[in-house]
């Protein structure tokens, strides 16, 4: 009998808020949680849209365009039997193909949420560098 195999949803998360946290920056925990905000207000596409679109600064922006992407490629792959967005390379179209689809879009949502948790969390430990022995 074949027996299902699960993935461990939010040890994927982990990895990707690790992902996420691994450029070094001061302001990558502001934006991260402004992007949390964003998301809670208002909803999956608007935190792309925050993130493509509104941050400002030139190194804000940067960490913002790392930071979508990070999360675009993630829901891209997440689940890895049926991944939640298509393989099309603009994100906004995918998210409106997702949004379709109720349970997925709440499932992104969350896959979200807990990245960018786990982002916060890593961009507050200190660089190996920073911690003194």
């Amino acid at each position: 009998m074949n027996a299902p195999t699960f993935e461990n949803l939010d040890l994927a998360c982990a990895k990707v808020g690790k992902t996420i946290a691994e450029t070094p920056s001061d302001d990558l925990h502001k934006v991260a949680t402004d992007a949390l905000a964003v998301l809670e207000e208002q909803g999956l596409y608007a935190i792309f849209l925050y993130l493509e679109k509104a941050v400002s600064g030139a190194k804000k922006k940067g960490l913002a365009k790392g930071i979508s992407q990070e999360l675009h490629k993630f829901l891209k792959v997440t689940p890895q039997q049926a991944p939640l967005l298509s393989d099309n390379a603009d994100v906004f179209t995918s998210l409106q193909h997702m949004a379709q689809d109720l349970d997925r879009l709440l499932l992104a949502r969350d896959l979200v949420r807990q990245a960018l948790v786990y982002a916060r969390y890593h961009a507050r430990v200190p660089q190996e560098s920073e911690v003194q022995t």
